[in-house]
């Protein structure tokens, strides 16, 4: 019924006092923290080489995405080994534009490794 009063209307309810919005405001960051975390430490078992690597976010999202550009770039080789053997994969490739962000990206990251290590890049 429209027109009927609900104990559970927002105008029924007594206000939090401050005290309380913080306690909320706290709990729910405390929760999104945890969620983070343990989104991180489902991306540490799964990128190689990240296993018990310690708690560095930015390490774990570093390797991350190195990982899924090393990974797209293989695809693109198994894609154009099946291709020359014969084999329809039409439905598999992806972008050209995204093939080569990511094949140019993934070379930016190897020249700034190896400039972190004082190696001259290599092409």
């Amino acid at each position: 019924m429209a027109g009927s009063q609900s104990p559970t209307n927002a105008a029924d309810r007594p206000r939090l006092t401050e005290a309380q919005k913080k306690e909320n405001h706290i709990r729910s960051e405390q929760k999104r923290r945890e969620a983070i975390r343990e989104g991180f430490d489902r991306l540490a078992s799964i990128v190689p080489g990240m296993e018990g690597q310690g708690r560095s976010e930015a390490v774990v999202l570093d390797a991350t995405v190195k990982y899924l550009r090393e990974q797209i770039v293989e695809r693109n080789r198994i894609i154009a080994d099946a291709q020359a053997r014969g084999v329809d994969t039409s439905g598999w490739e992806l972008s050209d534009q995204t093939l080569q962000a990511c094949e140019a990206q993934l070379k930016r990251v190897k020249e700034e490794e190896q400039q972190g290590n004082g190696m001259p890049a290599k092409d």
